[in-house]
């Protein structure tokens, strides 16, 4: 694999994101272009790079397959615009995604649900619902009885996460319960959220682990007693299908991608975006659920991860890079109860 680096900038109100100037974009795109000739170019964002990529490659006649992860709201946290402002950009984002998309060959979303919301953005009819795909064997189930009752949370340390909202429910669960929560990441939201902890009364139950290897992390899904994700701005969430590979049991904010992975009442439990009540309540339902109950979730997150198998997301790319009619990969399943699959 060869990788072209581009010259970036740090952008200082995020602790990570770095961005390549826009106007240099479609000049960098058309060097690298020149220079690899490839047959298809896959973008996996309409702005910036993917961007100068996508309208250099549709000059040349190159096909273009394009991936969309990117939610402008999320984007713009980070601006430090007015929020009168940001909705300004927001839609203006989203017009010129109707644009850049409108080059693309064919167009793919993680989930149905992303898909249609991508296609009532930009006016496409044609969006793929193509799950990013798991390796779920580089997971291991532990179905040993449990010890204590851990929640984590893993993923970036940021506003759209809503961990403010996850720290005041885990404040409000019975302290009979002796549980513990977990909060693998990194992100600019992390001081306030420690200090969010202190004021609730639980810093002592609540640890910070900060980013951790791939090893650690796996480990800290076995020792996990329920995944708690209340983010409302998942398109897809590859956290939640870890967690699931490892059959824990997720508690989930009813919102964008993740009913399409958590079913109420089957591998989990759904709750009203921002509701800490209700979200504390949910949690307590899976720690106080008998060993029968609490088996029969975890086997549910087992059986709901397996249309997700990484090899079903290659072999569907593949077909798209060789302009191959698809058909998407079942993903959204309705019912597993009875062993039955259904979804479009």
């Amino acid at each position: 694999m060869t990788a072209h680096r581009l010259y970036s900038w740090r952008w200082f109100p995020h602790d990570w994101l770095r961005f390549a100037l826009p106007w240099r974009s479609r000049k960098n795109a058309a060097r690298i272009l020149d220079a690899v000739g490839p047959d298809v170019v896959h973008s996996q964002s309409f702005l910036v790079i993917g961007r100068g990529m996508t309208i250099e490659a549709a000059k040349r006649g190159i096909r273009v397959v394009a991936t969309n992860h990117l939610m402008p709201e999320n984007l713009l946290e980070f601006t430090m615009l007015p929020r009168f402002i940001q909705k300004r950009a927001v839609k203006i984002m989203w017009n010129d995604a109707r644009r850049i998309l409108g080059l693309a060959s064919a167009v793919t979303t993680p989930t149905r649900r992303a898909a249609d919301f991508l296609e009532q953005a930009t006016g496409r009819a044609d969006v793929h619902a193509i799950s990013c795909g798991i390796d779920a064997s580089a997971y291991t189930p532990d179905f040993e009885p449990r010890s204590e009752n851990r929640i984590i949370f893993v993923g970036r340390i940021t506003g759209e996460k809503q961990i403010d909202v996850l720290i005041k429910a885990f404040a409000r669960m019975e302290n009979s319960l002796d549980a513990r929560l977990e909060i693998i990441g990194g992100g600019d939201q992390r001081r306030n959220l420690e200090a969010l902890a202190e004021q609730m009364g639980v810093a002592d139950r609540v640890t910070f682990t900060g980013y951790v290897t791939d090893e650690q992390l796996k480990a800290a899904y076995q020792r996990a007693t329920v995944l708690a994700m209340p983010s409302i701005a998942e398109l897809q969430s590859i956290v939640t299908m870890e967690a699931m590979a490892t059959a824990l049991p997720v508690v989930a904010a009813n919102a964008m991608a993740l009913p399409h992975l958590v079913h109420d009442g089957e591998n989990g439990y759904l709750f009203t975006p921002g509701d800490v009540d209700e979200l504390s309540q949910r949690l307590s339902d899976v720690l106080t659920a008998d060993r029968d109950q609490y088996e029969k979730m975890k086997r549910a997150s087992l059986r709901m991860i397996r249309p997700h198998d990484i090899q079903n997301t290659l072999s569907t790319f593949e077909s798209l890079y060789r302009g191959e009619a698809v058909t998407d990969p079942v993903t959204d399943v309705t019912d597993m109860s009875d062993g039955t699959r259904r979804g479009r």
